[in-house]
C-alpha cells in the first residue's frame, strides 16, 4: 500500500489547496434534494482529484458525493468527500474536512482525513498504522465508558429520529459534546476523544473514516457492530478500544 499512500497524501494537498482558494470566499450555493448544500468548492475540489485518479489509476473505480460513481464493482475503488461539512464550510467554520478512501474488493485498506484550513493529514493504511502529518498516532487506552469523552454527532437528527437513544446517550460518559462532521472521529484516532456516535451517513461519510480510525487502533461499525460496507445503513460509532465499543452497542440497542 505504500505506493497508494503516496498518491493519498498527494490527493489531500490537491483537495487541501483548492478548498482553502474559496473557504470564506464568495461561494455559489445550490440545494440538493435533500436540501444538504452544495458549493462551487465541492464540486472544483472532486474534479481536481477525479482529474488525478483518470490519469494514475485508469482502470479503478470512482465513489465520490458530488460526480457520481464510475465502475464501483472494479476491484479497487476510490471513494472522494471533497467537502466534508459543507454547512461549516460555507459559514467560515474551520472544521471541514476533506475524506479519500481507497477500497480493495469492498473493504477499506487506506482512508484520509485532511482537514484543510487546520493543516492536518490523518492517514490509516490496515496493517500499517495511522499518522498526523506524518507522526505516529493512536487511539487512547480508555475501558470504562463513564469516563470516556464522548462526542455526539448529527444530534438534532438523533432527537428528532431516535428519541431513545438520544436520552440514553444524554446519560452517558464522563463528558459530552455536540459535534458534526469527520473531525471528532480523527479525534478519536488521535487519542484524545473516546467515543464518537454518527447518524444519517453516506459510505463517502464513513468508509474514509473507518479506516483511519481502525488503523489507529480504535473500532468503527455500524450500530449492530457490523463491518461498514457500502450498503450500511449510516448509524456508525467509533470507539477507542473493544471495552468501550462493546458498552456502546449495549446502550445504542437499549
Amino acid at each position: 500500500m505504500t505506493d497508494y499512500s503516496a498518491h493519498a497524501l498527494h490527493m489531500a494537498n490537491i483537495g487541501a489547496e483548492a478548498a482553502r482558494g474559496y473557504f470564506r470566499g464568495r461561494l455559489g450555493i445550490e440545494f440538493k434534494e435533500d436540501e444538504s448544500p452544495v458549493t462551487q468548492a465541492d464540486k472544483a475540489v472532486e474534479s481536481k482529484v477525479r482529474a488525478y485518479l483518470a490519469e494514475q489509476f485508469p482502470d479503478h473505480g470512482i465513489f465520490g458525493e458530488e460526480h457520481g460513481i464510475e465502475d464501483v464493482d472494479a476491484e479497487n475503488v476510490w471513494i472522494i468527500d471533497p467537502i466534508d461539512g459543507t454547512r461549516s464550510f460555507l459559514s467560515g467554520h474551520p472544521l471541514f474536512g476533506f475524506l479519500l478512501g481507497h477500497l480493495v474488493e469492498g473493504t477499506p485498506r487506506l482512508g484520509v482525513i485532511g482537514m484543510p484550513a487546520l493543516h492536518e493529514t490523518f492517514m490509516g493504511v490496515k496493517g500499517e498504522g495511522a499518522t498526523l502529518n506524518g507522526d505516529a498516532i493512536h487511539t487512547s487506552g480508555q475501558t470504562e465508558l463513564d469516563q470516556a469523552i464522548v462526542f455526539i454527532n448529527e444530534g438534532e437528527k438523533l432527537f428528532r429520529d431516535k428519541p431513545g437513544v438520544f436520552d440514553r446517550l444524554m446519560k452517558t460518559g464522563q463528558t459530552r459534546r455536540f459535534t458534526y462532521d469527520c473531525y471528532p472521529h480523527a479525534l478519536l484516532a488521535a487519542g484524545h476523544v473516546d467515543v464518537v456516535v454518527d447518524y444519517d451517513l453516506q459510505p463517502y461519510d464513513y468508509l474514509p473514516v473507518s479506516a483511519v480510525v481502525e488503523a489507529a487502533g480504535g473500532i468503527m461499525t455500524d450500530w449492530q457492530g457490523n463491518a461498514l460496507t457500502l450498503q450500511s445503513d449510516g448509524c456508525v460509532v467509533s470507539a477507542a478500544t473493544p471495552e468501550l465499543h462493546a458498552q456502546m452497542l449495549k446502550l445504542l440497542d437499549g
